[in-house]
């Protein structure tokens, strides 16, 4: 299975935890997506990167300060291991469903989710025996404007030299928590809806791209104003819940080893993002803006 499928909803989720869940609380001075965690007994300092999981090969770019962290860094760490082989198979198996999606409509509502994914170049009956969460990956299709020939995964890159260093590879989550999430978050009507406003998010994903591409926190703020993508119940199951379940990992993968994370930016932002809980555990965490 191509790692763009694999990584379909990790790059959803990174569109909708940028656009869903930063604070008011960053300054001008957190103009930075890479960030030094360190003190509270770490013998060297450990990093968190934001990142934009695909984006189209003109967009991509990983800052000189990235590639250093990561060298000075022993473990990788992402928010799924995708070199664990099981993690791929669950992702696999997340695919296929137990009931057709045309057995969980009407057929006026079958009818019109035939209308809306002749827009995502497919129709329902080459997905009826998919998941809703594979449904819902669809969405990705519209944040990346370019095919998939041109595509570059931010975490794979990153991955491929973590590799060629023989640096020590883990996972924040498995890849049934993701879809535990998704699955509790969007359920099937919840996902045809989103499904409808693809054009939006293409339009939200440009700017978020540019955005990310400056890191600019400022406007990322402002992007992520707009409640149509994920509502208050949502962002908790899909965001908050798993950041403090992963703010309670990391503490012991860093004080083992020097750990690189990269997670979607959406991660990093907020009265629950992992910035502050890190902070909350007493750690020092600050923006790094040359390394």
């Amino acid at each position: 299975m191509k790692i763009v499928i694999k990584l379909g909803f990790a790059a959803l989720l990174s569109m909708h935890f940028m656009t869903a869940t930063a604070q008011n609380k960053n300054t001008d001075n957190d103009n930075s997506l890479l960030w030094e965690v360190s003190g509270n007994g770490l013998s060297k300092p450990s990093y968190i990167t934001g990142t934009f999981h695909i984006l189209c090969n003109k967009d991509f770019d990983i800052k000189p300060k990235i590639w250093n962290a990561l060298n000075a860094s022993e473990n990788f760490v992402m928010e799924i291991n995708y070199t664990d082989q099981n993690e791929m198979m669950a992702m696999q198996k997340m695919m296929a469903a137990d009931k057709k999606i045309s057995e969980q409509l009407t057929p006026a509502e079958a009818t019109e989710l035939n209308k809306t994914l002749a827009d995502y170049g497919t129709n329902l009956k080459n997905v009826d025996g998919q998941s809703p969460q594979a449904l819902y990956a669809l969405v990705a299709t519209k944040a990346i404007p370019c095919p998939a020939n041109e595509v570059k995964m931010y975490e794979i890159e990153l991955l491929k030299t973590a590799l060629k260093n023989k640096k020590s590879v883990n996972g924040l989550e498995k890849v049934d928590d993701q879809i535990y999430a998704i699955g509790k978050a969007y359920n099937l009507k919840e996902v045809i809806s989103q499904l409808k406003l693809g054009n939006e998010y293409a339009i939200a994903a440009q700017k978020m791209t540019e955005a990310f591409k400056n890191e600019n926190l400022k406007n990322l703020d402002i992007l992520i104003k707009d409640p149509k993508f994920m509502n208050k119940s949502q962002e908790k199951l899909v965001l908050t819940d798993r950041n403090k379940k992963w703010a309670e990992k990391m503490p012991e993968m860093m004080k083992n080893q020097s750990s690189f994370f990269a997670v979607g930016s959406g991660h990093l932002w907020g009265e629950n993002g992992l910035i502050n809980l890190l902070k909350a555990k007493g750690y020092t965490v600050k923006p790094v803006s040359n390394l």
